[in-house]
């Protein structure tokens, strides 16, 4: 008897080539779905994330890689995109400048455009609500009105095609978010979390992003593989 094909249901990941949404990719990977990257040259001071998407992205497993580019300098606002300093204080409880107004609205815009000529109605996006810096579009009633107005505004939405935004870290620690990482066999000495790295790539370990990665390693017990200029 003939063996019947099932096709893999296609989704769209934003892979920025960091620890979350790398690990974000191995879930959908895992779940069944065809992972599309998409990763964002928008001005941002850790260039160095850019570089290893592009050089990574299929070896993480990604179908296909598009990279978008455009420059968010233009309108500054954040440590990120301007001459802001990057914090090295530690992680505080307000709103930090690394915030960079409307990203992951602009990101998930994109994403959406992508799966509706993909014909795909799934995006995954790496978001967390525990382990963060506070950041206003990485809540869940954010997600959950980015889904819905996804629903309204979309040809596939309005004939009935649901689409989803995939947050599968949302809740998770740092330290479970590696755990579930590595049990998939992600290598994250592939990815870069840092937000002022040096010129040659090495993590700086005091930004916010580094503090929270790096802590949660050591709650495993396990090493960072990437470099630190300070740990």
């Amino acid at each position: 008897m003939r063996q019947r094909c099932t096709m893999k249901k296609k989704a769209v990941i934003l892979y920025s080539g960091g620890l979350d949404s790398t690990t974000c990719m191995a879930i959908a990977r895992h779940q069944g779905f065809e992972p599309y990257a998409m990763s964002f040259s928008y001005g941002q001071r850790h260039q160095h994330e850019v570089a290893l998407a592009k050089k990574n992205a299929r070896p993480m497993g990604a179908v296909d890689h598009m990279l978008v580019e455009f420059d968010l300098r233009m309108m500054g606002g954040s440590a990120l995109t301007s001459d802001i300093a990057v914090p090295k204080e530690g992680v505080g409880e307000e709103i930090p400048v690394t915030y960079v107004p409307a990203r992951n609205t602009i990101f998930l815009s994109f994403a959406l455009g992508w799966a509706e000529t993909l014909g795909a109605f799934d995006i995954f996006i790496g978001v967390n609500a525990l382990d963060y810096s506070g950041y206003p579009d990485c809540r869940p009633e954010y997600i959950a009105a980015y889904e819905a107005m996804a629903n309204l505004a979309t040809k596939a939405g309005v004939e009935g095609k649901k689409m989803t935004i995939h947050t599968p870290l949302i809740s998770l620690t740092k330290a479970e978010i590696i755990k579930t990482g590595l049990t998939l066999g992600v290598d994250y000495g592939k990815t870069h979390s840092c937000y002022d790295p040096t010129e040659d790539g090495a993590a700086c370990g005091l930004c916010d992003s580094c503090r929270l990665r790096l802590k949660g390693f050591a709650e495993l017990g396990v090493t960072d593989p990437v470099r630190y200029v300070q740990r």
